[in-house]
């Protein structure tokens, strides 16, 4: 028996519309990651992209559970001796509430030149508005 290896003319993209309004970050992170990996196709192959496309409105609504809220850090570094940087989950959540489930998302998806490609799917706004209506996504429950 051969293995399967979609074509591209094989793959049907949808598009998909979720509403974060008080969903836990890390349950909703690992649903929209299976989605833009396209796991949930039968045709799906490690090293394709056959994931569909999917719009996050309401990011800031984003919930997460225990003392994650106080305690949770993001890291960054800029490049010199003493340069590390620590912002906690409440600020970046109110500067900027995309990052934080984007950055949730990345951690899911393959370290490589694919998980770039599938996370380019992924359009993530704060509010209730967004610009993809002409796509007509379907509404996904989590």
């Amino acid at each position: 028996m051969k293995t399967y290896s979609p074509k591209p003319q094989d793959i049907e993209r949808k598009w998909y519309i979720i509403d974060a309004n008080g969903l836990i970050l890390g349950r909703l992170a690992s649903k929209i990651a299976q989605v833009l990996y396209g796991k949930h196709k039968p045709i799906w192959a490690p090293h394709a992209d056959v994931g569909d496309f999917i719009v996050v409105v309401n990011a800031d609504k984003v919930r997460v559970t225990g003392r994650k809220a106080e305690q949770k850090l993001y890291f960054r570094h800029s490049g010199y001796p003493g340069g590390l940087k620590k912002t906690s989950y409440t600020t970046v959540l109110q500067t900027k509430p995309e990052f934080v489930l984007r950055q949730a998302v990345r951690g899911m998806l393959p370290h490589n030149r694919l998980g770039r490609k599938m996370l380019k799917k992924l359009k993530i706004y704060a509010s209730e508005e967004h610009p993809h209506q002409a796509q007509t996504p379907e509404q996904l429950s989590i």
